[in-house]
């Protein structure tokens, strides 16, 4: 087998969010699992196609043991910087933006994130693609993004 980073029992932080890949029953393909930035326990450790680890985790707040490749784990203990949104979250505007004094998106002016920027200068902030820009991507801090209003 290759050689596998954590073994059983080992404390785990997910690095992306989980969907489900058709394989986890009772969920549509598609639908959310675990949210990046939970903690679980390795409770085995496999590989696919020959090439690839895959760790078993068990997400105790979550109810879940969930396939996770590599790539997508760090340690429990490593450095990690949450984030209020993720990758496809709907989000507004908190306050009208403007670029060298020319407004482009109106405050409340709707959103998608389209990657999350842990490490930017000032702290999280997130590619944006508003709905007032099509085409057109903007770096935002967290600080200047809120929730779309419930429906």
């Amino acid at each position: 087998m290759l050689d596998a980073r954590w073994d059983y029992g080992e404390a785990v932080r997910l690095t992306r969010n989980v969907r489900n890949d058709g394989t986890y029953p009772g969920l549509d393909p598609g639908a959310p699992l675990v949210r990046r930035g939970s903690i679980g326990y390795v409770v085995d450790v496999g590989t696919f196609l020959q090439d690839q680890v895959i760790y078993s985790v068990n997400f105790l707040e979550e109810g879940k043991i969930v396939g996770c490749r590599e790539e997508e784990l760090i340690g429990a203990d490593e450095p990690w910087t949450p984030s209020r949104f993720e990758f496809r979250d709907k989000v507004c505007a908190a306050r009208q933006l403007a670029v060298g004094g020319e407004m482009l998106v109106p405050a409340g002016g709707g959103g998608e994130v389209i990657r999350v920027v842990r490490d930017a200068p000032g702290g999280v902030a997130y590619h944006i693609h508003f709905d007032a820009l099509p085409g057109r991507l903007l770096l935002i801090p967290e600080f200047l993004l809120e929730p779309p209003p419930a429906e």
